[in-house]
């Protein structure tokens, strides 16, 4: 698919019938941020999958080969020999379906989503429980109908991970105290973004989203409909993560929220 002139990652999607976050994973290289008219995505076919870290299940096309699958992944053509021995690198087949593994740098940048100022999917040191302003008590869930599927903590390798909540589709995440709409757009692996700056610098982000319902620079109260939520390709389910910051350093959202 070729990007056209006022094209964004979620209009692409849209266009190509996929859900955002697969369109996302296909293209790795890809800034949601910088796409330029004429540059060229790829676009996922029902017999291909790209989980979280790898290895991709990946369906040959027309001038492909190890080398410019690797590059387009951020791999290396030896992993991708080595997962398909069976696979011949001088008489690929169109059609064919082959495993590519990611390198662990690409694998990386698959479960994060870059620098500031956006929200770290997985920062790498675990945060305390810590003071919070006067103002930040009993603010309500960003869903009306929602369950806790990952806690805010570390993971098993002790890298700390933002809260995860299932809801259902066409659910809106709202914002749960007022402020001001600081970013609204994509991001690489999180969907459509929203990020929401509060009293007492504070912060609140909206990721995973479907579609962006706010515009950059607009207030915000407690309540009002941010992004409609989006359904992860690799779950099914209809996820929101929810990540809240005090000066940008992670807080768990347990401590705020009623």
């Amino acid at each position: 698919m070729q990007v056209q002139r006022g094209d964004t990652l979620g209009k692409l999607a849209a266009r190509a019938n996929v859900p955002l976050e697969r369109l996302q994973r296909f293209n790795p290289s890809v800034d949601a941020r910088r796409l330029e008219v004429g540059q060229r995505l790829l676009i996922p076919t029902q017999q291909e999958r790209a989980p979280s870290g790898g290895p991709y299940r990946y369906q040959i096309r027309p001038g492909d080969t190890f080398s410019s699958i690797a590059r387009h992944f951020g791999t290396t053509s030896g992993r991708i020999q080595s997962a398909n021995t069976s696979a011949s690198p001088t008489n690929l087949k169109v059609g064919q379906v082959i495993s590519v593994p990611l390198s662990s740098s690409a694998a990386r940048s698959t479960a994060s989503s870059g620098g500031s100022p956006r929200p770290t999917a997985a920062p790498t040191a675990s945060t305390p429980s810590q003071a919070l302003p006067a103002s930040a008590r009993r603010w309500p869930w960003p869903l009306e109908d929602y369950r806790v599927v990952r806690r805010f903590g570390p993971d098993s390798r002790g890298t700390l991970q933002p809260m995860l909540l299932a809801t259902q589709a066409g659910a809106q995440a709202k914002s749960v105290a007022p402020g001001e709409v600081r970013f609204a757009d994509g991001m690489r692996q999180l969907g459509e973004v929203v990020i929401v700056h509060h009293a007492d610098n504070l912060q609140t982000v909206y990721a995973l989203c479907e579609q962006i319902l706010v515009d950059v620079g607009q207030q915000v109260s407690t309540g009002d409909a941010l992004c409609e939520v989006g359904q992860s390709d690799a779950t099914q389910r209809y996820d929101l993560l929810f990540d809240l910051r005090q000066g940008g350093k992670p807080v768990d959202p347990r401590q705020v929220l009623r």
